[in-house]
């Protein structure tokens, strides 16, 4: 079993920076592919971002691609979304996920097996 809670979300003006955590409890964090996934008001849940288990590699959508980086610290149980250059657009809940035996940073929301509560992120223009 994995919990993951994301923190770091907040009101920001279009062109700054958040940095989103997903902190996760238990000691086999490590071999877990985490992933990033928004969802807007009105919309469908999209994905961002994941990371392999080692954080050997990564997959982007094309929307946050250049712009949001994600990374991961094993020892620390957490993984990191840095986004910069934010638009309105960025607007949403962002959930954290995880993947168990995560070699590949998987793109599609039903491969994940845990789920977080998710953080707002609410870019102004």
């Amino acid at each position: 079993q994995v919990q993951l809670v994301e923190s770091g979300g907040g009101l920001v003006q279009a062109g700054g920076s958040l940095r989103l955590s997903c902190a996760a409890s238990g000691r086999t964090f490590s071999t877990y592919a985490v992933g990033w996934f928004r969802q807007a008001p009105g919309k469908e849940r999209e994905f961002a971002a994941a990371i392999s288990w080692t954080g050997g590699s990564a997959n982007y959508a094309d929307s946050v691609k250049g712009r949001f980086t994600i990374s991961r610290d094993n020892a620390k149980n957490t993984v990191y979304l840095q986004m910069n250059s934010l638009k309105p657009e960025d607007t949403a809940v962002y959930y954290c996920a995880a993947r168990l035996l995560g070699v590949r940073p998987a793109v599609e929301g039903h491969e994940y097996n845990y789920w977080g509560q998710g953080t707002q992120v609410t870019v102004s223009s």
